[in-house]
This record gives structure tokens, C-alpha cells and sequence, in this order.
């Protein structure tokens, strides 16, 4: 498990993610990490514009909703 690894699963952990859940995205984010990192950063660039971070959340995730479906979809 690379460092990387392991912090997400601790952030996700203590915002209470169940185990199942954590690796579900564990997995489909070694699918697809290029997908993953623009969402991060589009999140951040939301986030610095003044939008909370849920919000901006929100509206990442359902801009990339297929191709996140279709990650979850061929796991």
C-alpha cells in the first residue's frame, strides 16, 4: 500500500466511510486516477472561488457522473 494509499483510507475512515465503501473507491480510483485528480482540482478551484466544499463537491461530481458510473459499473 503506497503512502498515498494509506492517508486516503484514514481520511475516509475517520469521516466515517464504512470499510465496503473505502474500497469500492479505493478501486475505482486505481482504475481511473487521471479522472480522479481533475475532479480534485476542479473541486479546489470551486472551493477557492468561494463555494463550500460540499457544494463544490456536488457540482464536480455530477459534471463527471458517467464516467464515474462507469467506473463503478465494471468493477
Amino acid at each position: 500500500m503506497s503512502i498515498k494509499t494509506f492517508f486516503v483510507r484514514k481520511m475516509l475512515k475517520a469521516k466515517g466511510v464504512s470499510d465496503d465503501q473505502i474500497d469500492m473507491i479505493m478501486t475505482i480510483m486505481e482504475k481511473n486516477p487521471e479522472l480522479f485528480k481533475k475532479i480534485q482540482s476542479e473541486v479546489e478551484a470551486h472551493t477557492k472561488s468561494g463555494m463550500n466544499e460540499t457544494m463544490a463537491s456536488m457540482v464536480v461530481m455530477k459534471k463527471y457522473q458517467s464516467e464515474l458510473r462507469d467506473l463503478l459499473t465494471k468493477q
